[in-house]
């Protein structure tokens, strides 16, 4: 019982850091992530928040890195949900200030790049099923053998165009994400020492295996 609570605590701690880098990136006024240029387009295009299009875009995405060969797991289906539910509510609280001045957003910037990766390493290590975005990055990492930065840049990039192309806003801070998120994460997995190509998922089934072993006390 106490690792699974632990585990919960872990995983939700990490989509919580997910969302308000999020949000940092949105209130930091120098142009959203290149995800959430994307999420923003489809916004404008459909008519849905910004956290109901990041579900959605993370459903088609997790399809393709199950095809890729990624685990769906508990944790994969809690990732589309949690985070963008978690988006929402920062927003609609207001927790994350608005920044107004261009020192402040530039350090809000930086800091929702930080504050992702952490939130990526903590939910990513539980090895309950990694995210849809973070499931196609470890996917082509492990199918190309390249480095992390470069294959999160090629990824950043193409959701960017596309974004950019339905109407989403792209900034100055856009493209600072788009060049440096990859090697935040691999900053931030390195100080950790935490392999992503080592990486062993459980699916769902093996999830809810482990999950009846926690309670009973087996594991």
């Amino acid at each position: 019982m106490k690792n699974l609570l632990g585990m919960i605590l872990r995983l939700t701690l990490g989509f919580f850091f997910c969302a308000a880098g999020t949000v940092m990136a949105l209130n930091s006024k120098l142009g959203l992530s290149p995800w959430d240029v994307f999420h923003q387009g489809l916004t404008n295009v459909i008519g849905i928040t910004i956290g109901q299009a990041s579900i959605l875009v993370g459903i088609v995405v997790v399809i393709i890195a199950s095809i890729l060969g990624i685990k769906v797991g508990l944790g994969t289906i809690a990732n589309m949900i949690v985070i963008g539910c978690f988006i929402d509510l920062i927003i609609y609280t207001k927790i994350i200030p608005v920044c107004n001045n261009l020192v402040a957003g530039t350090l809000m910037m930086l800091g929702s790049l930080l504050v992702s990766a952490i939130g990526s390493y903590l939910y990513i290590g539980c090895g309950m099923g990694c995210g849809p975005r973070d499931g196609l990055m470890i996917a082509l990492v492990k199918l190309t053998g390249k480095p992390i930065s470069l294959i999160r840049f090629f990824i950043e990039m193409g959701a960017l165009i596309i974004g950019w192309t339905l109407g989403g806003f792209a900034g100055v801070g856009t493209f600072i994400t788009a060049f440096a998120v990859g090697y935040c994460v691999q900053i931030v997995y390195k100080v950790f020492k935490f392999d992503v190509k080592s990486l062993n998922h459980r699916n769902i089934k093996q999830g809810v295996i482990y999950i009846n072993q926690c309670l009973l006390g087996q594991s």
